[in-house]
């Protein structure tokens, strides 16, 4: 039995310089990986997180920029608001004076019309009252003749009738 624990003993023991060895192999495998993948690996990390950070930022300023637009074209939009309420206000008050213009126009088209109408219809009452005038003293002056049997001088009979109408149409104007 006790060569069988002697075996196990030297089974389990512990070799110091298989472990320094293996220490080594360790330090070393440490020392390789650290130079040639460590580094890399971690810079590869670094540029990734700057180009993560890069984009951010112009994520950042692209939405700043787009805020800042958005204002502009706000502010824009609110000034063609106010120039297109203004134009439309210009228009209205325009169309309201040229409506007034020709209204204007049309009651003294109207009125032109009017007074040539008065002035025609007091022209025709006088040609007419002229013409009656003459009539009247035709008619008269023919009756005249036939009641006195004799001829009268037609310039003398008339300037008596018309003298005689004037007076009447001098009354008949005063009455009225």
């Amino acid at each position: 039995m006790q060569s069988l624990e002697v075996q196990t003993l030297e089974v389990i023991s512990i070799n110091l310089w298989l472990v320094l060895i293996s220490l080594a192999n360790l330090a070393i495998l440490y020392a390789i990986l650290k130079k040639f993948l460590y580094k890399p690996v971690k810079a590869t990390m670094a540029a990734r997180e700057e180009a993560i950070a890069a984009q951010y930022r112009a994520a950042e300023e692209a939405e700043r920029s787009a805020q800042d637009a958005q204002a502009l074209y706000a502010g824009k939009l609110a000034g063609a608001q106010a120039e297109v309420d203004d134009l439309l206000h210009e228009a209205a008050a325009n169309a309201a004076r040229r409506g007034d213009r020709i209204v204007a126009d049309a009651r003294d088209k109207a009125d032109g019309i009017v007074r040539q109408a008065q002035n025609e219809a007091a022209m025709e009452k006088k040609k007419a009252q002229a013409s009656i005038r003459r009539e009247i003293t035709d008619v008269s002056a023919a009756l005249t003749e036939k009641l006195l049997g004799r001829e009268m001088n037609t310039g003398d009979h008339r300037v008596l009738i018309d003298s005689f109408l004037k007076d009447i149409g001098d009354e008949h104007d005063g009455n009225k």
